[in-house]
């Protein structure tokens, strides 16, 4: 019985940490899109000058 309890608790370590990596990964996809977009309006403006 023990290793049944300790299996689930593998389990939800193991989706916990897949969901902390999910989380992090997203948000940086989002940082990495805003400096993209912010250096394309940056050379935007730079050619209107």
């Amino acid at each position: 019985m023990s290793d049944k309890q300790q299996q689930s608790s593998k389990g939800k370590t193991a989706t916990s940490r897949d969901d902390r990596l999910k989380a992090a990964l997203k948000a940086n996809m989002a940082k990495r899109k805003a400096q993209a977009r912010a250096r394309t309006t940056g050379d935007d403006k730079k050619e209107k000058e």
